[in-house]
């Protein structure tokens, strides 16, 4: 025989229908061969009414308080004893609680639970499904429709952690009965300190090591941080608001390590916490729904008061806020404004900001790190400081390689110095690279040993601009200036093609000796224009000498007068002079020109033998 089929459409919502039943029956539309004749009957010949056929209706899986056989009784919250017949069922009657048969019910008629008396009209065994369902996720508010398989993961992790941290921190407040070291004695005979038992009994010190607590956070943290997005935040939260809860015993100031102190320890686990979270916030795309309710849900937690600074900590600005999208269009380039009569300043701890950096940077949105930066605000100057150093690199990522000259030279808002003073001498040859030739290294960092690429449609720095803007970097840095390899890179630089290999590699040029008129004509303009660049004087190099046939030949000539200018002044504080002579390359005009500069002072040429001499005894 065919069985006969039948389609159950279980609603989400829980209210009642018109018929107050939680399951609706739809006949199938194909008959069996085995349907029983139809009896026609005729009810209205007026309306042409007719049944023609009719049979037991089926009782199909319900919630108890829906079951047609047994009378079901409403009330609020009794768990003490079944109501009324609650206890009785039909085969098909379903736990409200547990959502399965209520034979199948461990609590069906359980004093004190009685999951009998449940009814969807109900808050509190509304309250109580929801805890069945979500678990320990309830405690977040979270809707049923928005509990997946990653953030069941991160509420079964935290269960496991909550109960085993509740047996570690009952054995911290049970604390340890350590004896002093030393102590007086009563007794008589009186012992020396130490000898006496019965006064150390009575001088027993309790003491209240929070380290067990501390270690087993810190690895749940660790596992946390291991965890997908949604599961890891959840797992993060979890633990802030258990360890807020955690009480001091000890009547009195404990000197103890920053491990063994709950007072020291709970900030602590508190600040990776929330480091951790602020960062997920901005690197994670989560739901608006859920994101509001990890910060709702954080901001609900009671901490202590030597917790209190941490109360804010997630009113991490979202990217779609106002003012921060403005800053990232290029529309407000100071990052206030001003709303009511009031100043707004858009203000973040550093880990956000390294945060919003990051996620940037991985969309390649190079303009937008750079307006960023330059209007943000944050408590952590010396932090900041050392990502807006990055703003130079970050534009010439942009190919506006002269907003990155200038962005060397002078600090970004209330900065004390610019970024030239603190790039080291690897960092100068990249930059004087980035200019010369329009290529930028692929990576993140300018030090990545990846492949160089072209930085959009725009052009390099020309010869005259490059080695102002150099000679500039090497007087606003002294230990650049004092650095043989920076000249050295300089001089590489301006002896090679402006066409870099995808490796980075440099094609030297073999420049032609330039006529002796021509080089007296431009050492005679040098000392001028080297006395300007060190005041920091805007100069522009005469267009006479640095003609479009000789730019090349000029400049290096520029930098062999800057040379001879710091062995002058800086000979004592320079280590080597074959790194900066053989940077020449097959430009040897260049480098015997140098050569007869030195030779116009004694002590300079002295000095400079002596370092050739020790170089060639280190070689």
């Amino acid at each position: 025989e065919e069985k006969e089929q039948s389609i159950i459409l279980i609603s989400d919502d829980e209210s009642e229908g018109t018929l107050g039943n939680s399951v609706l029956v739809v006949d199938p539309l194909d008959k069996t061969t085995l349907e029983e004749e139809k009896a026609e009957e005729v009810v209205d010949e007026e309306c042409e009414l007719v049944v023609t056929f009719c049979k037991q209706a089926k009782v199909m899986p319900h919630a108890r308080y829906d079951c047609t056989t047994h009378p079901f009784e409403r009330r609020e919250c009794d768990t003490c004893s079944p109501l009324g017949t609650n206890a009785e069922i039909c085969n098909q009657c379903y736990c409200y609680i547990c959502d399965k048969l209520a034979s199948e019910c461990q609590n069906w008629t359980t004093p004190s639970l009685c999951h009998c008396n449940a009814h969807n009209k109900s808050k509190f065994w509304k309250d109580q499904r929801d805890f069945a369902l979500a678990g320990v996720l309830v405690i977040f508010n979270f809707e049923l429709t928005d509990i997946d398989s990653e953030l069941r993961r991160g509420g079964s992790l935290l269960i496991e952690f909550i109960q085993e941290l509740s047996v570690e921190y009952n054995k911290y407040l049970l604390g340890e009965r350590i004896p002093p070291t030393l102590h007086q004695c009563f007794c008589l005979p009186k012992l020396p300190p130490g000898e006496c038992n019965i006064c150390r009994s009575r001088n027993l010190e309790v003491v209240y090591k929070y380290s067990g607590v501390f270690a087993l956070v810190s690895r749940f943290l660790n596992q946390a941080e291991t965890e997908r997005p949604k599961a890891a935040a959840v797992m993060f939260l979890g633990a802030a608001k258990e360890i807020a809860l955690h009480k001091d015993p000890a009547l009195s100031w404990q000197n103890l390590g920053h491990t063994d102190s709950l007072k020291i320890a709970v900030p602590c686990l508190l600040q990776r916490i929330t480091t951790h979270l602020q960062r997920m916030l901005v690197l994670c795309d989560f739901p608006k729904s859920l994101y509001d309710k990890f910060v709702s849900f954080f901001q609900s937690i009671s901490l202590p008061c030597h917790c209190f600074g941490f109360s804010n900590s997630l009113n991490v600005v979202p990217w779609d806020h106002g003012l921060l999208t403005t800053v990232l269009k290029g529309q407000n380039i100071t990052g206030q404004r001003t709303q009511k009569g009031r100043k707004i300043f858009l203000w973040e701890t550093l880990p956000v900001i390294e945060a919003r950096v990051e996620k940037l940077e991985d969309n390649m949105n190079y303009k937008e790190v750079v307006r960023y930066l330059r209007a943000v605000k944050c408590n952590d100057t010396k932090g900041l400081r050392n990502l807006r150093d990055k703003i130079p690199f970050y534009l010439c990522k942009t190919g506006d390689f002269m907003d990155a000259t200038h962005s060397l030279l002078f600090p970004t808002n209330s900065l004390a110095c610019c970024t030239a003073c603190r790039i080291t001498p690897l960092q100068f040859e990249v930059y004087l690279k980035m200019f010369r030739t329009g290529s930028v290294p692929s990576g993140k960092s300018m030090l990545d040993p990846g492949p160089w690429i072209p930085a959009g449609k725009w052009s390099p720095l020309k010869d005259s601009i490059l080695i102002k803007q150099a000679l500039r970097l090497l007087y606003s840095n002294i230990s650049l200036y004092r650095n043989p390899k920076c000249w050295s890179s300089l001089i590489m630089i301006l002896g090679s093609s402006n066409f870099l290999e995808r490796s980075g590699h440099l094609h030297p040029l073999s420049l032609k000796e330039p006529p002796l008129d021509f080089q007296k004509g431009v050492l005679a303009v040098s000392g001028g224009l080297l006395e300007d660049l060190k005041a920091k004087v805007n100069v522009s190099l005469p267009s006479s000498i640095f003609t479009p046939h000789l730019h090349h030949e000029a400049c290096l000539i520029l930098a062999v007068q800057a040379i001879h200018q710091m062995l002058f002044c800086d000979l004592p504080y320079l280590n080597s002079f074959l790194e900066i002579a053989l940077a020449f390359g097959n430009n040897f005009w260049a480098l015997r020109l140098l050569l007869e500069h030195l030779s116009y002072e004694e002590h300079v040429l002295q000095g400079t033998v002596n370092l050739i001499l020790r170089d060639l005894d280190r070689q």
